[in-house]
């Protein structure tokens, strides 16, 4: 990266001034010294198509900003080159080359023309009263208003309400609705959900009924979920314990490798409330079972068939490696102190905003195999910390004999899957995973359960009734495009079982968070099934609602922030339905943020079937903002999804075969790969910047990880090919995957130093459909995104120096703008840095930076003068000739 001085421009005062530095130049461009790319011809998909010839698109923008302060513009051109080398040399012209970050990391800038033409751009928040200034000074922010999302140019004013106030992230001022189910607070932060308050108060009388019921009768909530230290297999004083709930079994036993599969000496005994238990006493001062070995529930049903089952709250399960597809047994998990796993490590804070990896331990490994828990902390959680992630998103830990189902078919609830490893294992990666800072979620399957019978919880269903099983009965009780079973949220039992699951991983296995897969199924009894959700209210309060799934959410989003408060709970729904990220206490479901699911949707539709010049900028912003006020989102521009056989993944979408013979650095690039590497960059960085408060990238896609995901199957000969994560691609010198990896890293700096994911303001100023130009400022960082895709000859342009004076153009009502240079298939962030202040005393000149922390007394007496340094400055003083001397350190201008 180089540092290109742009002289004044556009400016107040020369005494005065404020520094915006260009934080991030996206461009895949040409190699220096290359034809045009792309003019006027476009490439797309490996083949050629005409485009009409547009007007140059590399514009001079004027950015808002709100600062009534001279403008001196630094433009960091980040350089993105596909195999640039590392020199201080661009189109013929040496700069400074203050290293920011390094050059390797960006594809070249293209060739921007000197015969720009000029657009405005505003972001008037036409502010109310009481208001602050959105960007200025610190001593000029006043009381602050809230600025909907949604509203991309106006704000909206929320208004007060002896309800519920305008929230604070920490929800301190909200109302308690337990205190009053007639006050509901979403109502207050939404009236035009005032007609569906019957609806609210009715599901908050459930919950409330519920959470009493559970406390009169189990102590409390939490002491409810506590249910794996009472059910499954428990080391008690001199015997081992195991309780099972079947209801409709007549009789009941226990076996396994320690009574020779025999249970007659190990008959259970049934409770009233259909609870089987027994307690088998130590042998010889050691427990009855050993550790590690295999053990099974048989019991007798209403048929009189004899049926045998893996324990419903198994902890541990394994399949016979020297069998193919054998069914998986279970296992009694009880390891001496000497071989558990203790935890060295605290977890890390909760972060101002969760910049998530998510990842898939078994196809972690670059070989064709299956990783281990140990490998992947030991391997991959470097990668992820390097990358400047705050959080890990794991899925499929949950035990799931189905390998292709990427751990959606969950078989064993309380199972950590064996086919990376033990528990410890486990407990060893996310224990590695907090000792680099990184948060673990774990991706939780509470929406449906595997169907399998032998060795799945579905076992447990014997044609009983709905009230004596884990799942509805008939049609109810099963997803027909999932083949899977579906829980009955109204059961005791049920609600026992999956509580407590919480819990389990939350306690044993300190896991920071949940991602809950499957929410919209869970939220509907249509289960979201043929449904287009089109935001109209009806669609989500009607007897279409299911109501005991809502309550069992609003009950494990209550334990959940009740066990560990600095849990993050996301929810994966599609529907959009309102409430489902506010607090239980105002009548909302609890959860901290949802997926923002439309995105990557958006994005794969405009690259399969739009040009390049039919994107809309419009529609792109509406997509990247439409999201309900005051519930935080999770932004991704693709996940695992998308990866997966079938799909195609954003880097694969825009270079395709050409991944496989045009990404080395030792060949120009093609245009095909210019404009791929351009366009990923800039489709994941906006996604980030205007698309939620949260950011997610799926494992492998943060350097463009081509091709698909095909779990070993028989349909591809049972091969984990393309179920691997190929990291020799990103570590390889001479490969343009290092430039993708890099820019991503530089993305999560940018929000690391900045916080603009965790920021509420967000204003967007310019869609400029004939230049293909978004402008929006976020946090205390402005934005210039240019997708259009035609370049000019030139790579630079210079200045008048600035004049005093506010220019007669305000530029959209703006009361303050600087002018920027944004090139074809380019991004550039500004943020501003502090004033400066030149004084001239007695023909000696004294330069300072003046920031908010600094006092400065002057006196000309005796030709002295008395500074409070701050950490950044070397002062050197000298007497003679009266003079003082302020040297700024080389730190101001280092990268994110």
């Amino acid at each position: 990266m180089f540092i290109q001085r742009v002289d004044r421009v556009g400016c107040e005062s020369r005494s005065l001034a404020a520094e915006l530095i260009a934080l991030a130049y996206l461009r895949g461009g040409a190699d220096r010294g290359s034809p045009d790319p792309i003019h006027p011809a476009e490439i797309r998909d490996g083949s050629q198509i005409s485009a009409p010839p547009r007007r140059p698109a590399d514009q001079v923008f004027f950015a808002s900003f709100r600062s009534a302060t001279e403008l001196v513009t630094r433009s960091i051109k980040v350089m993105m080159e596909s195999g640039c080398k590392e020199r201080g040399f661009f189109g013929g012209t040496m700069y400074s080359s203050y290293y920011l970050l390094s050059v390797p990391a960006f594809g070249s800038c293209s060739r921007v023309s000197s015969k720009y033409s000029s657009s405005a751009s505003s972001s008037r928040s036409g502010t109310l009263q009481p208001s602050r200034l959105i960007f200025g000074p610190r001593k000029l922010l006043t009381n602050a208003i809230n600025i909907s999302p949604l509203s991309i140019i106006t704000p909206r004013k929320v208004r007060r309400s002896s309800l519920s106030a305008v929230l604070t992230d920490d929800n301190s001022t909200a109302m308690n609705v337990e205190e009053d189910t007639d006050n509901i607070g979403l109502i207050s932060l939404d009236p035009g959900l005032e007609p569906y308050k019957d609806h609210f108060k009715y599901r908050m009388k459930r919950y409330l009924d519920q959470k009493k019921l559970i406390e009169t009768y189990e102590g409390s909530l939490e002491d409810f979920a506590l249910g794996y230290s009472k059910f499954g297999f428990n080391q008690e004083e001199g015997c081992i314990v195991y309780r099972e709930w079947a209801p409709t079994a007549q009789e009941a036993e226990v076996i396994g490798d320690f009574n020779g599969w025999n249970g007659v000496n190990h008959k259970m005994d049934k409770s009233q409330f259909g609870v089987w238990s027994i307690r088998i006493p130590d042998s010889g001062g050691n427990p009855a079972i050993p550790h590690n070995s295999r053990v099974k529930f048989r019991f007798k049903h209403s048929n009189g068939d004899w049926v045998e089952r893996i324990p419903a709250w198994i902890k541990y399960a394994t399949q016979d490696p020297t069998r193919f597809a054998a069914p998986y047994d279970g296992v009694y998990w009880d390891p001496p102190p000497s071989e558990r796993y203790q935890f060295k490590y605290p977890r890390p804070p909760n972060p101002k905003a969760p910049r998530i990896y998510e990842a898939h331990v078994g196809m972690s490994s670059s070989e064709s195999r299956i990783n281990t828990y140990r490998e992947f902390a030991d391997d991959v959680l470097p990668r992820i910390q390097a990358n400047n992630y705050n959080t890990v998103q794991l899925m499929a830990v949950m035990e799931h004999s189905y390998y292709a189902s990427f751990g959606y078919h969950v078989t064993n609830f309380f199972a950590a899957s064996s086919r990376s490893g033990t528990p410890e294992d486990l407990k060893y990666l996310i224990d590695k995973a907090h000792s680099l800072g990184l948060r673990v979620l774990m991706d939780i399957v509470h929406s449906h359960a595997s169907t399998n019978v032998t060795d799945g919880l579905n076992g447990f269903d014997v044609g009983q009734s709905s009230q004596d099983s884990y799942f509805h009965t008939g049609e109810r009780g099963y997803h027909e495009l999932w083949d899977s079973r579906l829980f009955n949220y109204s059961n005791w039992e049920v609600l026992r079982f999956l509580l407590s699951n919480l819990r389990w991983w939350l306690d044993e296995f300190k896991f920071d968070g949940f991602r809950f897969d499957g929410v919209t199924s869970m939220l509907y009894h249509h289960h979201g099934i043929n449904m287009t959700f089109t935001g109209n209210y009806n669609e989500y309060y009607s007897d279409a609602t299911d109501v005991d799934a809502v309550v069992y959410l609003m009950l494990a989003n209550y334990i959940i922030h009740n066990i560990w408060p600095d849990a993050t709970v996301i929810a994966e729904d599609v529907s959009g339905m309102p409430g489902l990220g506010r607090p239980v206490s105002e009548g909302g479901i609890g959860f901290d943020y949802r997926l923002a699911m439309a995105i990557p949707d958006k994005w794969l539709d405009y690259l399969k079937n739009k040009q390049d010049e039919e994107w809309s900028m419009k529609e792109i912003t509406s997509c990247l903002t439409n999201r309900r006020y005051t519930e935080k989102c999770i932004a991704y521009a693709e996940s695992h999804d998308q990866a997966i056989v079938g799909d195609k993944t954003i880097a694969f979408c825009l270079m395709d075969q050409e991944m496989y013979t045009g990404m080395s650095c030792l060949t120009e690039a093609s245009p095909v790969i210019e404009r791929g590497i351009s366009l990923h960059k800039m489709i994941h960085f906006i996604t980030m910047g205007l698309g939620g408060d949260g950011y997610l990238n799926f494992m492998g896609n943060e350097f463009g990880h081509p091709e698909w995901i095909d779990f070993p199957r028989e349909g591809n000969g049972f091969s984990h090919d393309k179920c691997r994560r190929q990291w020799n691609l990103v570590d390889t010198d001479h490969l343009r995957y290092k430039f993708l990896n890099a820019f991503n890293r530089a993305m999560n700096s940018l929000d690391e130093k900045f916080s603009f994911l965790a920021s509420e303001k967000q204003i967007v100023s310019s869609m400029d459909e004939d230049d293909k130009v978004i402008v929006f400022e976020r946090g205390d960082l402005v934005f210039v995104f240019n997708f259009h895709g035609v370049g000019h000859d030139s790579d630079h342009f210079t200045t008048p120096e600035g004049v005093p004076g506010v220019p007669e153009t305000n530029f959209n009502n703006r009361p303050n703008s600087f002018k920027v240079l944004s090139p074809a298939r380019t991004c550039v962030v500004y943020y501003r840095v502090e004033e400066k202040i030149e004084e001239t005393n007695n023909d000696e000149s004294t330069s300072l930076t003046k920031t908010d922390e600094e006092k400065i007394e002057e006196t000309n007496n005796d030709e002295s003068t008395s500074l409070t340094k701050t950490d950044e400055e070397k002062i050197e003083e000298t007497n003679n000739d009266e003079s003082t001397s302020l040297t700024k350190t080389d730190g101001q201008y280092d990268a994110l």
